[in-house]
């Protein structure tokens, strides 16, 4: 069927009207904001708008639907309809916005229909936000599943986990119950915990349910290995333990997930029709697990719409697999990739340098950040004689700032690795300078606080063993551990809870001594428990407090540590009135399910004005007018194990291009000469990173060039003090009015090739089995006689090491 003239004339002004409802975007965002049906990759360098764009594709779902390329009028259409849009597109009133809309939508999506997921509550809440904002329909903004990957996956099991053996009041375990629950298992398995580190086990476990690994699987693919055999006995156990408690842990939350669907199918197709769009951002720091869940949910319509930078996945160690997103259009065909390269965050130096950094990078799809913003400030490197001196000209460059008009809050220092924060925070101290150390969960992780959440699951959910062990006796209640001890005993010969044992202790004659203690103890949790149904969040938390003598106990005490403890209690129950401000439904359950998936990351701290301490990790998202990279040294930033592998390297080096692109204004890198790190003192060379950036960018105190090359390569035969004064002459370690010596000339590096005999100080002699050049240095495999193939860089390695 041919559209009529009436249709092409309709479609026209229809096309006209939607697109300059979305004229304020770039050329490429609306691209992708008006591609609507099929798979779509949507690679977003940072700073380009990508939250603005998945904003905009859903208003577009939303209103419009298929309205920009549908080239038929609707059926209903009047020429009173055509005229209305044509004066609309000509004088776009706001109160004809409705009717105008109406007219454009084509097949529009319902906000029940679409899902998009996001990694932080944080981001997953500004979506919300502004999409209420911008629909102006706080009903429809709330209907859309604009959730993290955890919490839309607890959303699917509070309602289906019965078909998984659970109760829908199943506790979350955090990952210290989860070493708890690890520990005590390994003990009943006569596991010695030296030889099998229980973080270790956890590790392996976790690994194992990102792949969607049960125990059984786990178990056929550990035979013959004695050591993941026993972890399949752990993991074969812990399992168990949680299916009595009524618990997940974080990896199970995704995975149960996965598998509910998997081996449900009326749950699936239920899903897969529900979900006409499946929007997904931070797509490259999805691990397998995401990767499969995503994908069934797509799996009706294949309208999939993925978001993210693959120079920006750095989550490895987190089980995130970066060939989700390198390898997106060999799973879906039909997919459509549109690049996000224009940066509205940053100056064109940052981004210059960001971009020659990370083209040294291979495993890479490839685009170039650019922006209007001008050239901007050279990038600040600052070399200092000791990490003393860094911490110092740090502080003193942020008071001159100050003193110069920014705010505190203008200022954030970045660092690969958390032990750089002390020397930091000891030199703001001395300087005056206000800071605030992003920790993660650090306030959730402290003693009395996880108390009182062990108090509220067990109201929650008194199935919860490992939660009840810990309060029983907190404050004391003279029931010891032995009491304990057997009353476990009893549930297991019985076949019921401890908490059942807990509330009838009487009627078992081995806890006669304890039963009146343990049954006021079950009496109190069961009071509370039906008390929540008649008092709100906050009320329910002071009776716990009265009722379980807990805050009564650390007044008593009355030192500075209880005192501390006690504010931390009341914080916590500022969290609670936040929670029941902020939903119209409140909920035990469902507070303590936002709880366990929050972090420090959640926490704005606009309000406050102080300079942010972090990791380069835990930056990602954030940007900030002035950022400082601490430690910018080869053995620190890259570390030295990450130079031994060329996967690793670019991951690093993809970490480099996160922290630099976080400056808007202005990057300062600083490092320093020699650090005392872990009781040792080192010498160090600046970052290989900083080498890979050009010098025209950099504003620099170190007077010699910065390259390293063979034909400045220091003697490596001299050690290791006199190598990096050969190599680096600070202006910031000179003495005033001094004059800075010249290089000792140093010996050419020799030029490595496969098939070469080298003697390393560490491990002894060895042959170069391969070469393989990466961004101005070279990856060298060297099989050593006595301790085995290593995989180094040319660079580092050549400090040690000389051919034979």
């Amino acid at each position: 069927m041919e559209p009529t003239k009436f249709d092409m004339k309709y479609a026209s002004v229809r096309q006209a009207i939607i697109e300059q409802r979305f004229e304020k975007l770039n050329a490429r965002q609306r691209e992708a904001v008006f591609q609507t049906d099929g798979p779509l990759l949507i690679l977003a360098g940072a700073g380009s708008g990508k939250t603005t764009v998945l904003i905009n594709r859903i208003i577009n779902l939303l209103r419009f639907g298929q309205g920009l390329t549908d080239p038929f009028a609707p059926e209903w259409a009047t020429d009173d309809d055509l005229l209305f849009l044509a004066e609309y597109l000509n004088d776009p009133k706001p109160e004809n916005r409705a009717r105008a809309e109406h007219l454009c939508a084509v097949r529009p999506a319902k906000p029940w229909e679409v899902i998009a997921i996001t990694f932080t509550n944080k981001a997953a809440r500004e979506l919300r936000e502004r999409l209420e904002l911008a629909l102006g329909d706080e009903e429809a903004a709330s209907a859309v599943w604009a959730y993290t990957f955890h919490t839309a996956c607890l959303r699917i099991l509070r309602r289906h986990v019965d078909l998984l053996g659970f109760e829908s009041a199943f506790t979350i375990y955090d990952e210290d119950d989860k070493k708890r629950v690890i520990t005590n298992v390994m003990k009943k398995l006569n596991l010695d915990p030296k030889t099998f580190d229980p973080r270790t086990v956890m590790g392996m476990i976790s690994r194992a349910k990102d792949k969607l690994m049960t125990p059984k699987q786990f178990a056929a693919d550990a035979a013959g290995d004695y050591f993941r055999e026993k972890v399949s006995d752990i993991y074969r156990q812990y399992e168990k333990e949680m299916k009595k408690a009524c618990a997940l842990d974080f990896d199970d939350i995704i995975m149960k997930t996965v598998l509910l669907l998997q081996n449900n199918p009326e749950v699936l197709e239920f899903y897969q029709h529900k979900f006409r769009y499946v929007l997904v951002d931070e797509y490259q720091d999805t691990n397998y697990a995401q990767y499969v869940l995503t994908s069934l949910l797509a799996g009706y319509y294949e309208n999939i719409c993925v978001v993210g930078d693959d120079d920006q996945s750095i989550y490895k160690f987190r089980g995130a697999t970066i060939t989700n997103i390198l390898e997106f259009e060999k799973q879906f065909k039909d997919a459509k990739t549109i690049r996000l390269e224009q940066n509205y965050r940053s100056t064109g130096n940052i981004l210059n340098a960001a971009n020659e950094v990370i083209r040294n990078n291979v495993g890479r799809k490839g685009k170039e950040l650019w922006t209007d913003h001008g050239a901007g400030a050279k990038i600040k490197l600052h070399r200092s004689d000791s990490q003393e001196g860094e911490a110092g000209y740090i502080a003193d460059t942020i008071r001159e700032g100050v003193e110069q008009g920014r705010r505190w809050g203008d200022f954030a220092v970045l660092y690969r690795n958390n032990v750089l924060s002390d020397n930091i925070a000891a030199a703001f101290i001395r300087a005056g300078v206000p800071y605030r150390v992003y920790k993660g969960r650090d306030f959730f992780s402290r003693a009395e606080i996880k108390d009182m959440f062990a108090y509220l699951w067990m109201i929650e959910n008194p199935a919860d063993e490992l939660r009840l062990r810990r309060i029983i006796n907190v404050p004391a209640r003279k029931i010891g551990d032995k009491s304990v001890e057997t009353a476990m005993q009893a549930a297991v010969e019985n076949g019921v809870t401890l908490y059942d044992v807990v509330c009838h202790a009487s009627g078992y004659p081995a806890l006669s001594r304890g039963a009146a203690a343990m049954e006021k103890f079950g009496e109190m949790i069961e009071n509370l428990r039906r008390l929540r149904e008649f008092v709100s969040l906050s009320e329910l938390y002071d009776e716990l407090l009265d009722k379980s003598g807990y805050l009564r106990a650390l007044q008593l005490k009355g030192g500075a540590e209880e005192e501390s403890r006690i504010e931390h209690i009341e914080e916590l129950k500022s969290y609670i009135v936040d929670y029941e401000e902020k939903n119209e439904n409140p909920s035990l359950g469902d507070f303590l399910e936002n709880m366990a998936l929050y972090t420090d990351a959640d926490q704005s701290g606009e309000d406050e004005d102080a300079v942010i301490m972090m990791t380069m990790h835990a930056a990602k998202g954030l940007e900030f007018p002035v950022v400082f990279l601490a430690g910018m040294e080869d053995g620190l930033f890259p570390g030295f194990r990450a130079m031994e592998k060329e996967e690793d390297m670019e991951e690093e080096r993809r970490l480099c291009y996160v922290a630099v692109t976080r400056a808007k204004e202005q990057l300062y890198l600083t490092c320093a000469e020699r650090r005392l790190l872990y009781g040792r003192t080192q010498y160090a060379h600046p970052s290989r990173f900083i080498d890979e950036m050009p010098e025209e960018l950099l504003d620099s105190n170190i007077v010699e060039s910065r390259r390293f090359s063979a034909a400045t390569a220091p003697d490596p035969t001299l050690d290791r003090p006199q190598v990096m004064r050969a190599r680096y002459v600070s202006a910031g370690a000179a003495k005033p009015g001094a004059s800075v010596a010249p290089a000792k000339p140093a010996v050419p590096l020799p030029d490595y090739a496969a098939g070469d005999r080298v003697r390393h100080r560490a491990f002894g002699d060895g042959m170069i089995v391969s070469v393989k050049p990466m961004g101005g240095d070279a990856l060298l495999e060297i099989a050593f006689d006595q301790k085995g193939t290593k995989r180094l860089m040319a660079k580092s390695a050549s400090l040690f090491m000389q051919v034979i």
